[in-house]
């Protein structure tokens, strides 16, 4: 079965002819996830990396056993807990889906030998990292400039798809507030845009 999916998010990419894109569709596998299904584990070595076709993903760490959510990718984003990937070292987050979710599986023992068949892969690759770092860059930098409110009111402009995708204690976590914290800040929100 194609990857058609991965075969339209290649066509922006004029660096790969239509030909690299067909054989490339049929190298990377495609695998659909339940909801709750843990794709890395704390302490485990990170050996995969994602790009979703459909759904959520969260990314979390375990602060005194307490879950600390420190980001979600949705569609047509990669993921991938860099430092254990690269290095091959255990992870020190977990990787879960929020929602029934449909990926791309690269695997680090193949990424290599499909960079050399496909250079222009590899290129691709590293400018959607650097442009990833970036965003996580300016998403931190504003979290730690912003008030629990400002940083509400940004996700809604920028991720608005969020509250209504993710249960409200994870993105409280997100946001860095409680769960009750989060739900005062959404009735003051619409409290003033009702507001006469």
């Amino acid at each position: 079965m194609k990857n058609t999916e991965l075969l339209h998010y290649l066509s922006k990419f004029p660096a790969i002819s239509p030909e690299e894109r067909e054989t490339i569709a049929g190298l990377i596998p495609v695998h659909t996830f339940r909801k709750g299904s843990i794709l890395l584990r704390a302490g485990e070595v990170c050996t995969a990396c994602y790009f979703i076709l459909k759904g959520c993903i969260r990314e979390y760490m375990l602060v005194d056993d307490e879950e600390k959510t420190t980001a979600f990718f949705t569609e047509e984003q990669a993921v991938v807990v860099f430092s254990s990937y690269n290095d091959q070292v255990p992870s020190d987050r977990f990787l879960s889906c929020v929602e029934d979710s449909t990926v791309m599986v690269g695997e680090f023992s193949r990424e290599q030998a499909m960079y050399q068949q496909f250079p222009a892969l590899e290129a691709i690759t590293r400018k959607i990292v650097e442009q990833d770092y970036d965003k996580t860059r300016e998403s931190f930098a504003a979290f730690i400039t912003s008030s629990p409110e400002e940083r509400y009111l940004h996700l809604l402009k920028t991720r608005p798809e969020l509250a209504q995708r993710v249960p409200q204690h994870q993105l409280a976590s997100y946001l860095g507030i409680t769960p009750e914290s989060l739900s005062r800040i959404r009735k003051r929100i619409a409290t003033k845009r009702y507001a006469p």
